[in-house]
Order: C-alpha cells, then sequence, then structure tokens
C-alpha cells in the first residue's frame, strides 16, 4: 500500500483518522501499532515477522544495555551493542545483500553458486536504521530506556515513515509517543503538507518518471545524445519529487497523527558545492551516517578524514542499492566531497560566480544519477558514453520531440520552478502580506486546487511507480 494509491487514499487513512480521533487517549498507540502492522502487511504480510523480529531484538537489547550500564561493565555493554548491531544487520545482508555478495564471490572465484529466489521486503533498511539508532543512542547515553514494548514497537513500525522515510531517531519522537499533543492547527497544517507531497508525487514525480522509464527502457546505444539527456534529466527531477513528496508526506500524516518528524529535504538542486548538497539531500539519511559511521571512524579529527569519507560513500551507495553501480555513485560523491575539501584545506578560495557552482553542482549530481537509474554498470558507462557523445548511437527508435510533447515541457518547468526555495528569494514580501486575507485565502485555494488535481490525476492514471523497493 502507498500513499498515493486510491485504497490509501479513500479508505485506510480516513478510516485510521476516524477511529483514532474517536479513541481514548490510552488506547490510540495500541491502535496505531495495529494499523501500522496492518498497513505494512498489506503488500506481503509475512515479512510482518521479519519487522516483529526486529522490534523484539531492539526491545530486548535496549534492555539488557541498560542493565549492563548499571553494573558500570563496559566490556560487557560493547559486546551487547555489537549483538545488536550484528542481529539487525543479519536481517538487513540476508535479504538485501545475500545475492550480491554471492554472485560478486562467484564472478571473482569461478564457483558456479547458484542464487536464492529472495524477495526483498519493503522498507527493510529504514525500519533496521531506525531500530538500531535506538539502541545506538541508548548505549551512548543520548536517550533513556524505554519499558514498553508497545512504544519501541510503534516507533519502529509507525505506517507514516514506514517504507520510504524520513529516518526518524527514537531521541527525536520518544516524548511524543508517550506524551504528543493533537490539535486542529497541527492536524490542519499535516493536510497541507501531505497535499503538497501528494502533488509532487503524481503531478511532477511520476509524469517525469515515464518518460525516464522509457528512455532506461532502451539499450543505452539506442539513444541518441539529446533522448539520453533528456532521460536522464527526467529522471533527476522524478527521483528528488517523489523522495521528498513521500518526506512531506510522511511529515504531513506525522502532524494528522500529533507527530513533528523532522526535515528530510531543504532544496538540495540549489546546492552550489557537494558538499551543501549532502546538507540538503535526505537529512535524515545523512546525518544517520554521520552520527553512527563517520564520527565512530573519527570524523575530522582522529585517523585519515578522507578514507572515512570514502567508506561513509561507499556503504552510502551499498544502502541504496546492493549492486555495483550504487557503489560507484556513492564514490562519485565521495571523491568529489574530498575532493571540495582538499581545496577547501589549502586555502584555495577560487572565486567562481554562483550559476557556475551551481552548474558544476547539478552536473555532478547528474551524472552520478545514471549510476544510480541504470541496472548496471555496464549499462551507465555506455549511457554515460551516449550523453557525452563518446559512443555512437546505433538503430535511434524516437526523436528527442516524441519525449518532450507540451505536457512533459510543461511539467519539466514546473518542476524546474518548484525546486527553487521562493519563500527565502522573496522573504521580505511574504512576511509583509502572508498574514493578509488574500494571501491566505489564495493559499488555501492552491492546496484545495492540487488536491483536486492530484485524485483526479491518482485515479485515471495506471502509472504510479514506487521506486523504494531496493531499500
Amino acid at each position: 500500500m502507498v500513499f498515493s494509491s486510491t485504497l490509501f487514499l479513500f479508505c485506510f487513512l480516513p478510516f485510521t483518522l476516524i477511529v483514532y480521533y474517536l479513541l481514548d487517549i490510552k488506547y490510540r498507540n495500541i491502535f496505531l501499532l495495529l494499523a501500522s502492522l496492518f498497513f505494512y502487511a498489506w503488500g506481503e504480510p509475512r515479512f510482518v515477522i521479519i519487522m516483529i523480529a526486529s522490534i523484539l531484538i531492539n526491545y530486548f537489547c535496549g534492555l539488557l544495555i541498560a542493565y549492563i550500564k548499571t553494573k558500570n561493565n563496559l566490556l560487557m555493554n560493547r559486546f551487547v551493542l555489537i549483538l545488536t548491531v550484528v542481529l539487525n544487520l543479519s536481517f538487513l545482508f540476508y535479504f538485501k545483500y545475500y545475492n550480491f555478495f554471492i554472485s560478486t564471490v562467484d564472478n571473482i572465484l569461478g564457483l558456479s553458486i547458484s542464487l536464492k529466489n529472495i524477495v526483498l521486503p519493503i522498507g527493510i533498511s529504514f525500519f533496521t536504521f531506525q531500530g538500531m539508532s535506538y539502541t545506538l543512542d541508548l548505549y551512548l547515553g543520548k536517550t533513556q530506556l524505554q519499558k514498553n514494548p508497545i512504544n519501541i514497537a510503534l516507533y519502529i513500525s509507525l505506517f507514516p515513515q514506514l517504507i520510504a522515510g524520513p529516518i526518524v531517531r527514537y531521541s527525536d519522537v520518544n516524548q511524543q509517543i508517550t506524551g504528543r499533543v493533537c490539535s486542529v492547527d497541527k492536524f490542519t497544517e499535516g493536510v497541507r503538507r501531505f497535499v503538497i507531497g501528494l502533488s509532487k508525487k503524481v503531478i511532477i514525480a511520476n509524469q517525469m518518471g515515464y518518460v525516464a522509464d522509457q528512455v532506461f527502457s532502451l539499450q543505452a546505444n539506442q539513444n541518441s545524445i539529446a533522448t539520453a539527456w533528456a532521460g536522464i534529466i527526467c529522471y533527476t527531477f522524478q527521483i528528488y519529487f517523489d523522495f521528498s513528496g513521500y518526506s512531506d508526506m510522511a511529515i504531513g500524516l506525522g502532524k494528522m497523527f500529533g507527530f513533528n518528524f523532522l526535515e528530510n529535504f531543504n532544496y538540495p538542486y540549489i546546492s552550489k558545492s557537494i558538499r551543501e548538497f549532502w546538507r540538503r539531500w535526505h537529512i535524515s539519511l545523512s546525518s544517520w551516517f554521520k552520527d553512527y559511521v563517520y564520527i565512530p571512524l573519527g570524523g575530522n579529527k582522529k585517523g585519515n578524514v578522507y578514507n572515512n569519507l570514502l567508506i561513509v560513500f561507499f556503504v552510502t551507495g551499498l544502502w541504496h542499492g546492493a549492486s555495483w553501480n550504487f557503489v560507484v555513485w556513492g564514490l562519485w560523491h565521495g571523491m568529489f566531497l574530498i575532493i571540495e575539501r582538499v581545496l577547501a584545506g589549502k586555502n584555495k578560495k577560487i572565486s567562481l560566480p554562483s550559476p557556475i557552482k551551481l552548474f558544476y553542482t547539478i552536473l555532478v549530481v547528474v551524472i552520478g544519477w545514471v549510476l544510480f537509474r541504470s541496472p548496471d554498470l555496464k549499462y551507465a558507462v555506455k549511457y554515460l558514453g551516449i550523453m557525452f557523445g563518446v559512443i555512437k548511437p546505433v538503430n535511434v527508435g524516437f526523436t528527442i520531440s516524441w519525449y518532450l510533447d507540451r505536457k512533459v515541457i510543461t511539467i519539466l518547468c514546473i518542476a524546474v520552478l518548484a525546486s527553487i526555495n521562493w519563500k527565502s528569494v522573496f522573504s521580505e514580501r511574504i512576511k509583509f502580506i502572508e498574514n493578509k486575507w488574500v494571501y491566505i485565502f489564495v493559499s488555501n485555494m492552491s492546496i484545495i486546487l492540487l488536491l483536486l488535481i492530484s485524485i483526479m490525476m491518482v485515479v485515471t492514471s495506471t502509472y504510479n511507480p514506487f521506486i523504494y523497493f531496493r531499500f
């Protein structure tokens, strides 16, 4: 079940909201937990067992960590922490990386090992990292023990952020699980945020994705230079508005139920460096790797900073998918972060106009998305060769005009405009008029219009891809 489906919009969400607000406050967490487990089980019921196992592992290991801390046994506490991490990652390794690992070993040694038919549980990377953040923060003393298993289960399985993020830290929501406040203003704000996210998904991302899928369904060398660029530019907007749209919907749903989740995207396509890009892109994942991988490795203070960065971005790439093109995508970004850090460390302040900085960042990101979107590394190399004229196209099927009709061009223009933080550009003017009745009226009418258009597109369209199955 996905947020942009008719089943979710017209059945699951209204029913869940009505029952939630009719229930006494003391029963709401139990109901939300049951609703979340049902939401996850809708697609594949057997995988609920994996989630429940993850909940039990982190709950009982959390109790052990807290108990051993009272005994001041540092060695035993570290052992339990390592055991917790190994147990969590073992699920992730088996379901997501087992076949990748076996095929890699087989290619190196030529052992002809047969692969298993393993189905990846949706969202396993998200709820695994959430569960681990609880036990890691408990070990580090950043949060307190939660003795109520219902509360831990709700934290890990809460359906708004379950299958597509953001990755919520327990320390950010522990007080809200037991004492959140629901209000009309928060609910209204949540509805607005959900509608914005839904419109990003169905109006922009789905339209861009349709073009990108057509281009990438061909052999790489069957595209012309123009169609190759059109395909990856469309994918660049698809993945941003799909991912940020889901984050907006998750944040909006959270507010409807009284939760406040942290922001996950902050207009990454206006960045003027790769370092800035990663401060704005998938913020919850970036901060997770920073706190639990980069800093423990030594961060900026101990060891080789560049090696630390490469390790982090190797893992970042691998987190996104069990394929070498994802690994290379992560290392691609890590390489430019190192280059920027080296130049900054040598005090080589290169004074470039903002448009050139923006162009450099977007070019690096777009090339990276080719690696990310391609089915494998070989395809990505050929696709990049076509884009930059190194490889000659053969049997080109369609011209650029076949892909970029008036509708697609219009959506592309909307995507470009929606990638800019206009509130920041016109901050003073907006502050002056935002409390005026005209601004409020226009704003509310815009949300209603977006909702109507989104619903029409959800109901009438058969193309509604879910690109997080790899996560």
